[in-house]
């Protein structure tokens, strides 16, 4: 047993936070010799902001803690595990230590895409098991896990689910990618994970997380700080999910700080700031208009003092051996411990952002029509983050659209960040590799752009994209998140296109030739003198002939008919303003 890892990750700038049970044990699965043991488990805190509109739902937590067992240098380290050892240590961990009853549970696996078999042995192993009656086969986007990087490692998975809610995820890492394909592993590895509060919820019979002990306390101490009557937090109330979102994120404040990680203006620290101040607004909404925020803490404190606080955890402050992760830390503010050290932070954040917070949301008025900005001014005078201004905006009636959005991401630079983000390590465009696989899916990239701009409006912009051989991840600006009819709409598009069998050209060109063109490209920045523009249609038979035409450094396919069936997997929010589309080439 490894204690968990803190919150913010060692050595490894990819990441804001650890986001997994195996974030620190990375390497372990590609030089098996530098693991500390064959075998391994802990019960890992983490962060994920991924899904934070979601979060308030059933199932979504900003915070968690991840159970996980591992197991690294398959087959030649001693102790090592893998398929078989690994599901029947879940199967055996689920029915005969917890008791559930197996009629509760069903499986899923890999049945095999893109080059790489079906995972046979792990369906094997699942048939054997006495009591499991049903096994579904899946495909890339649920039972396959990769990083999607060169020299990463990859593999299929296996799921239990229990009462239709996932689990368990057991990862089997047996390949690594190399030139943009997956190759045999010389070592195979596994990689579990298990939310712990999912896990509480089917333990105890409950529906939601937010229903188990680990927010009991902390939800009822804001009902009685709360001055609204309590049937209005009945379930799917506004309330209630004010409440949850309250909850979580106070939690996940807290347990930051504890790790060192202080509200900021930027990376992790910024995100700390903004879960702090969408609470104070969730709140404020709730008739608290007091500071409450280290009282709440306090409960989190009481769930979690033998864990991650008290005896267990060395003081913040003041204790040589821990790392101080932020230069304003000092030893002379250690006033106490941990606790009293958190809670000084999360006083002086919510009295700061307090001061200005009346008076920036007397600003989103519905009479009058919010400008990116007033946005900006909004974010930048009074601290309003701007999910939570699009949000007021939407409690009062007012509809702010696209471009206002996109003129707020410019005037913050949102959009460098965002640009930072999805290149690091990347090659053109957004490419994990060179690999063939990868280029299909960039030229995809430029169908998807131009259909989304056909089905939601000129102003979609695109804010940042990541291609590997087996997927595509595309962020645009959008305010809200696109219907089922619209997904549909685009995908069709995207297929017509493809179908067509269209050229794919490019030309050299100065960027106000580019301009003029119609090419779609960022031209406040500064180019320079030379631009490839490269369009998707025949441009010798006119503009009714030319669908998509974009400054690109490549590279593409020659012609669409290359690229296969495009199939969207899933649509979510990027950042605020933002939204995410993942996709396939099938």
């Amino acid at each position: 047993m490894i204690p968990s890892a803190s919150l913010v990750p060692e050595n490894d700038p990819s990441v804001l936070f650890n986001t997994a049970g195996m974030q620190q044990f990375k390497r372990f699965y590609t030089k098996p010799e530098e693991a500390p043991a064959s075998r391994i488990v802990t019960c890992q805190k983490c962060i994920r902001t991924g899904d934070i509109e979601e979060v308030g739902d059933d199932t979504h937590l900003t915070f968690f803690e991840m159970l996980g067992n591992f197991s690294f240098g398959y087959p030649e380290k001693e102790g090592s595990y893998f398929k078989e050892e690994a599901i029947k240590f879940a199967w055996e961990f689920l029915t005969e230590e917890l008791k559930l009853d197996k009629s509760r549970i069903h499986a899923t696996y890999f049945e095999g895409k893109e080059g790489i078999s079906a995972d046979e042995e792990s369906l094997k192993i699942l048939q054997e098991i006495e009591g499991l009656k049903e096994i579904k086969p899946q495909g890339f986007d649920d039972n396959f896990w990769s990083l999607g990087t060169e020299g990463s490692p990859g593999g299929p998975t296996v799921e239990f689910y229990v009462d239709g809610i996932e689990v368990w995820n057991l990862v089997f890492n047996e390949f690594v990618m190399e030139g943009g394909k997956y190759i045999p592993a010389k070592y195979k590895g596994v990689d579990t994970g298990m939310g712990l509060e999912r896990l509480l919820t089917v333990i105890n019979g409950k529906k939601s997380v937010y229903e188990t002990d680990l927010f009991e306390s902390i939800i009822k101490k804001i009902e009685e700080l709360s001055s609204s009557s309590h049937p209005e937090l009945d379930s799917g109330s506004s309330n209630q999910k004010s409440l949850r979102v309250i909850a979580d994120h106070i939690k996940t404040a807290t347990l930051a700080i504890g790790d060192g990680l202080l509200p900021s203006n930027k990376d992790a620290g910024y995100i700390v700031r903004r879960l702090i101040r969408r609470a104070v607004v969730k709140a404020n909404q709730l008739g608290i208009e007091k500071d409450f925020i280290a009282e709440l803490a306090e409960t989190v404190f009481e769930i979690y003092n033998d864990v991650y606080f008290g005896s267990v955890i060395p003081d913040l402050i003041g204790n040589p051996e821990m790392t101080i992760l932020d230069p304003r830390v000092k030893p002379e503010d250690d006033k106490g411990g941990v606790g009293e050290f958190i809670k000084n932070e999360l006083n002086k954040e919510e009295d700061k952002f307090r001061k200005t917070l009346k008076e920036g949301l007397s600003k989103i008025n519905s009479d009058k029509e919010l400008t990116g900005k007033d946005l900006f001014d909004l974010y930048q005078s009074f601290g309003l983050p701007i999910e939570v201004s699009l949000e007021e905006a939407k409690n009062k009636g007012i509809k702010i659209n696209n471009s206002a959005i996109e003129q707020f991401n410019n005037f913050v630079l949102g959009h460098q960040e965002l640009s930072r983000t999805a290149s690091a390590g990347m090659f053109k465009g957004g490419l994990a590799d060179s690999g063939e696989e990868a280029i299909r899916y960039h030229t995809a990239t430029h169908l998807l752009q131009q259909a989304l701009r056909d089905v939601l409006g000129q102003s979609v912009q695109q804010k940042g994209s990541n291609i590997n051989a087996e997927r595509m991840r595309f962020d645009f600006t959008y305010a809200e998140k696109m219907t089922p009819e619209q997904l549909k709409q685009v995908e069709d598009i995207v297929n017509e296109k493809i179908e067509a069998d269209l050229p794919v050209t490019m030309e050299e060109m100065n960027p106000e030739e580019a301009k003029e063109s119609g090419a779609i490209g960022l031209f406040e920045h500064k180019y320079g003198d030379k631009v490839k523009v490269y369009t998707i249609g025949d441009p010798s038979t006119g503009s009714g002939q030319v669908f998509s035409r974009e400054i690109c450094g490549g590279p593409h396919v020659s012609h669409t008919g290359e690229l296969g069936h495009f199939k969207i997997l899933k649509e979510e929010s990027s950042s605020a303003g933002v939204r995410r589309i993942k996709a396939v080439l099938e």
